[in-house]
């Protein structure tokens, strides 16, 4: 009897785990709640608002993106250090004052020596990519690898807030915001290299955000497991899996970093952000050893999957340095006296004794310029940068009264960024007083992308740095336009106020942006027309 009895209870308990492993049983669920591991269905619905955002975003971006002829600001560098990688496999030197025969389809007088460069190549090899698709000579194939990437980062900042806040709603929210702010238009129809380095942060917090989910999931479904089967874990606790999205995460931020070395920042921050949040979960089940486990199952992996990961993509991001053998300060170890004869290493020792040189560079960079910005001042857009001004008379260019100006000005939809600062404020004050982990997630670009700056006030830096940012300041907005609207448990009557107001508002932002586009895409305008968009006197 008591042999049948115990075939008849692991027969129970083997129905147990497999509805624990099957179907969502009360014990999962439970576990799912606590570490809030509940995803949020994707409908069609959700697709649906999704792309007609990101088509949005499309046409802004490619609308009239050749319309000027001529190089953009800081394009003057990168275009031509684009082509010439695509050559050369390095940059190259160019001749004195070249823009002018560059811009009229001279685009192989570049000299055959290499030029010096103070940022990695990644995101000029992103713009060599879109030359070598369209051609050198044309504007589209200087700016269409910006444009492309630029509205894909709407659409993944439409999915990160989805998933972030599990709503379909705060999710479009974010991407229409982000869609029709002119800081992001501005820099999606120029190749900069910030709107490339801002791609790649943007990309690797939301594999860290899948991460995070499935190993909540892994961790609820390990810790039912266990509860049912009564087992006890193991002295260092369950272990996490296996984590692709992390690293993934980490190539991405290598990639960041190979961008431009502010991307270092996000690394620090993204890195601590995903270990805390292994720590959060192990201890909201109350593992025993939560901590000590967190370290040894996660911490640790996660370093060599983030940074271990990072360092190694970007290397890789100099292989056309490594390959050539005319790339700038290439042979610096022989040249000073510390070679060891073995190739590999002495091109590890130059390429770091480059990065040197290129650091010492950007610590001293105090010149005067007239759009240099504190950064107490960007939130507020009080500086933004003038990228592009031309004077027109009468008849020059379709200016149809007595003096145009055609302007491009990289400045964000007042309403977006007046708002987007007291969204932060707000995030601030809820994550510290309720403890909220959307709060402290969308507050954490904010933290890697602009609180270093502002150890750097004695440098010149622009607002424009602000892209690499703005995503985490539209997850603040949004974040407090959901708190207006209300949770999905409210009252309907707050909840349509709520969503009534912030549908305004939205409105309201949309209408601004149409007033602003002139000014951010060269439009030939009145002056007088020009002058109604200068809301401060220090924007121009």
């Amino acid at each position: 009897m008591r042999t049948e009895l115990s075939e008849e209870e692991s027969a129970a308990g083997a129905r147990r785990r497999a509805a624990v492993e099957d179907e969502p049983g009360a014990l999962l669920a439970s576990y799912r709640r606590r570490l809030r591991a509940v995803d949020l269905p994707v409908s069609r619905m959700a697709w649906a608002g999704a792309m007609a955002v990101f088509g949005l975003a499309l046409v802004l971006r490619l609308w009239g993106l050749g319309s000027i002829g001529e190089l953009i600001f800081d394009e003057t560098y990168y275009v031509k250090d684009g082509y010439t990688l695509t050559q050369q496999g390095v940059e190259m030197d160019w001749p004195e004052e070249p823009d002018a025969a560059f811009e009229a389809g001279d685009v192989d007088s570049y000299e055959e020596t290499a030029s010096y460069v103070v940022h990695p190549p990644l995101g000029k090899w992103l713009i060599g990519a879109g030359m070598t698709l369209l051609g050198a000579d044309s504007p589209w194939g200087w700016r269409i690898s910006s444009a492309v990437l630029g509205s894909l980062a709407v659409l993944m900042l439409t999915f990160i807030a989805r998933r972030l806040f599990r709503s379909t709603t705060a999710g479009l929210i974010a991407g229409l915001l982000f869609a029709v702010d002119g800081m992001a238009l501005v820099h999606a129809r120029t190749s900069l290299l910030d709107p490339f380095l801002m791609v790649f942060v943007l990309a690797a917090f939301g594999a860290l955000l899948i991460d995070r989910d499935r190993f909540r999931e892994h961790l609820a479904l390990t810790a039912a497991r266990m509860q049912l089967a009564s087992e006890a874990p193991p002295p260092l606790g369950a272990s996490g899996g296996l984590r692709p999205w992390r690293i993934l995460a980490g190539a991405l931020l290598g990639a960041a970093c190979a961008v431009k070395w502010s991307g270092l920042y996000f690394v620090a921050v993204f890195g601590i952000m995903t270990v805390l949040w292994d720590w959060w979960a192990r201890r909201t089940i109350a593992q025993p050893r939560w901590f000590l486990v967190g370290l040894v199952k996660d911490a640790i992996p996660a370093f060599f999957a983030v940074v271990g990961t990072a360092l190694l993509t970007y290397l890789v991001s100099w292989a056309g340095w490594f390959a050539s053998s005319i790339g700038y300060n290439r042979h610096l170890a022989a040249d000073e006296g510390v070679a060891t004869g073995f190739g590999p290493l002495d091109a590890l020792i130059s390429l770091w004794l480059y990065h040197r040189q290129a650091y010492d560079f950007h610590v001293g960079l105090d010149s005067e310029h007239p759009y240099a910005a504190h950064p107490a001042g960007w939130l507020l857009q009080l500086r933004p940068t003038n990228f592009y001004y031309r004077s027109y008379d009468y008849g020059e260019n379709g200016c149809e009264v007595a003096r145009c100006g055609a302007h491009i000005l990289d400045v964000g939809n007042p309403l977006i960024w007046w708002l987007g600062a007291l969204a932060i404020l707000v995030a601030v004050v809820l994550g510290i007083v309720h403890r909220d982990g959307r709060a402290w997630a969308s507050l954490s670009g904010i933290v890697a992308g602009y609180l270093p700056w502002l150890l750097y006030t004695d440098r010149t830096i622009f607002t424009f740095y602000a892209i690499a940012f703005e995503p985490w300041l539209i997850l603040c907005l949004t974040y407090m336009l959901s708190l207006v609207i209300g949770p999905p448990g409210a009252e309907p009557e707050r909840r349509l106020a709520g969503g009534l107001f912030v549908g305004s508002l939205l409105v309201l932002i949309v209408m601004v942006s149409a007033f602003f586009w002139p000014v951010w895409t060269g439009q030939v305008l009145d002056v007088e027309q020009w002058q109604y968009r200068m809301w401060l006197p220090s924007w121009t």
